[in-house]
């Protein structure tokens, strides 16, 4: 599977290609985390280009740090 990257070199996958190389995540999860990231800080894993989404694959990797990092506090 092939992913794009962007001029700035930024990993950027469709939701449906990041749920195929995180299996752990649904697509239809990942579509709820969007939905509800204004409460989770979600967005900053979303790049909208035109009408489409992509999710940066290294800011998700960032928010999922984060997560594991919130849950031992």
């Amino acid at each position: 599977m092939q992913t794009h990257s962007n001029v700035s070199g930024k990993r950027l996958a469709t939701f449906r290609q990041t749920a195929q190389l995180y299996p752990a995540f649904t697509e239809s999860a990942l579509r709820w985390l969007r939905f509800n990231g204004n409460t989770n800080g979600f967005n900053k894993c979303v790049r909208k280009i035109g009408r489409r989404c992509f999710l940066d694959l290294d800011e998700l990797d960032t928010w999922i740090d984060q997560q594991k990092d919130q849950e031992a506090t």
